[in-house]
């Protein structure tokens, strides 16, 4: 007998709520069927069967308060079925992220040691699902203990999956580009054994049978949100679950596939059908960071009343004072002293003295943070990304040198985690190394604002009525209009202004 326990759901995650059991005691299951949904306020969480056998109890009932580790049921590995399953449920097509059991069936198996599963490791708070994109190892490929297996893309980051055990690739469970969940089962290791080769011909899946819709049938929460979310009526939705019910994978299956046909039915000008490309053309398949930054980018347009104010500053201070302790800075704390850790000082005391600028907005309230934590865009190969400079305000000048460069070093290797990128109060995105002159930087959410740095560039200013020429950068505040006036976002740009142009009085907070 297995228990079936609430698995962790992640960081601040401590319960969930049961949505629907799709399995009923009594039934058949195969190791990795989904048995049943929870839903926390952040994610749903589907929880397979651990083994093959037969679900012999449910403890935890639908609409019940669970905690990590409650016990929701039991698998009986070597009993039989105490009743037959209904006819519906046995006929309707496995739900989507079951496919890895009937990948199971056709896999190769591996003699002469004991199997190990590889699992999909934590994505991180609110990250519930990602793409299987590589497999750096083949069947029969012998692999060493941490070595990486494969790579999952998730819709901030890529992760490693290191392997669990020394041994052989016995089996691949999932295929390149499917979609994977924590603690999902994507291949398995023989400790010690070789693998045999895989048959030519493996076996298909079942064709589905047909589906009938859910209309009158109860409909779980994760089925629910995902409708409204999408504007669909859940009772339009096919199920393939216990009698007749949507799943989740059958939520996300017709809003992704049959509601995108039925829109571009309606308006020929607004269909998404992919084109035909010509010779001289090529189509490549967005990855998720990028349709994640392109949807969050958008979301930010469509729900924030955003507006940009500029001011130009002379960066004459503090390129002096850059060039005389320079080499002392060097010798002392072993990186150059940047222009970033600059404006990370002068943006945290601009934000001290409007604190509008470092909140949000959460539905009718306004979220004060009496923190700064510093969000620096960096750019990288796969797309732009946000790590988060925290409690800056307790950093030294040295000290948001080195967290920076940690960060973008990071961010280029692929090895920024998903804690690396919460939380942010306030962003900088410094434009200027590229050599952007001026620019509109836009808001990333939730956050209420967002300073764009541009390229020092020489020019004529006129300073006690004569024409000098001086370094001047032009600065962009982005601001969310909902919450910060414009008499607080040109406050803020002037006080960043002046802390810059006159950095001794930054640093000694007069």
């Amino acid at each position: 007998m297995t228990d079936i326990t609430v698995p962790t759901l992640g960081e601040s995650v401590t319960e969930a709520t049961v949505g629907q059991w799709l399995k009923s005691a009594g039934d058949s299951v195969k190791r990795d069927d989904v048995l049943v949904e929870l839903e926390t306020d952040k994610v749903s969480v589907e929880v397979s069967a651990p083994e093959d056998g037969v679900l012999s109890d449910i403890v935890a009932k639908e609409g019940d308060t669970v905690e990590i580790g409650a016990l929701l049921g039991r698998v009986n590995a070597g009993g039989s079925a105490g009743k037959a399953a209904p006819a519906k449920a046995e006929a309707s097509a496995p739900a989507k992220d079951s496919k890895p059991a009937a990948k199971e069936e056709a896999a190769p198996a591996a003699s002469g040691g004991k199997m190990t599963d590889v699992v999909v490791p934590a994505m991180g708070e609110s990250v519930a699902e990602g793409t299987l994109s590589t497999f750096l190892k083949k069947v029969g490929d012998s692999v060493k203990k941490d070595e990486t297996i494969a790579e999952i893309e998730t819709d901030k980051v890529a992760l490693e999956v290191p392997s669990p055990a020394d041994g052989v690739i016995a089996e691949l469970v999932a295929s390149e580009g499917d979609g994977v969940t924590p603690g999902s089962v994507i291949a398995r290791i023989s400790a010690g054994g070789a693998a045999s080769a895989p048959s030519a011909s493996p076996a298909s899946p079942p064709p589905p049978a047909a589906r009938a819709a859910t209309e009158g049938a109860p409909v779980s929460p994760s089925v629910r949100r995902i409708s409204t979310e999408a504007g669909v009526d859940p009772s339009n939705i096919p199920g393939s679950g216990r009698d007749g019910r949507a799943t989740k994978a059958d939520a996300l299956d017709y809003v992704n596939n049959a509601a995108s046909k039925a829109s571009s039915s309606n308006a020929v000008t607004e269909s998404h059908a992919p084109r035909d490309i010509g010779p001289r053309e090529e189509r490549v398949r967005m990855t998720r960071l990028r349709q994640t930054i392109a949807r969050r980018l958008k979301e930010a347009q469509d729900s924030a009343a955003m507006l940009t104010t500029f001011n130009d500053v002379d960066m004459g201070a503090i390129m002096d004072l850059r060039k005389k302790h320079q080499d002392s800075f060097v010798a002392k704390h072993g990186i150059k002293l940047g222009f970033m850790s600059f404006f990370v000082k002068a943006c945290v005391n601009a934000l001290k003295e409007v604190p509008a600028v470092n909140a949000e907005i959460d539905g009718t309230d306004i979220i004060y943070k009496n923190y700064y934590d510093i969000g620096v865009a960096v750019g990288t190969d796969k797309g732009l990304v946000v790590p988060v400079v925290r409690d800056s305000d307790d950093l030294s000048l040295a000290g948001i040198e080195k967290y920076i460069a940690d960060l973008g070093k990071r961010a280029r290797d692929g090895d920024l985690t998903i804690g690396d990128m919460q939380g942010g109060t306030f962003t900088i995105s410094n434009g200027g190394i590229y050599g952007s002159l001026m620019s509109t930087p836009i808001l990333n959410p939730p956050q209420s604002g967002v300073l764009g740095m541009h390229r020092i560039e020489n020019r004529p200013v006129a300073i006690n009525g004569q024409v000098v020429i001086r370094p001047m950068m032009y600065l962009a505040l982005s601001y969310d209009h909902r919450i910060v006036d414009g008499k607080e976002a040109v406050t803020f740009l002037v006080r960043v202004k002046e802390a810059l142009e006159d950095p001794e009085r930054m640093l000694l907070e007069v």
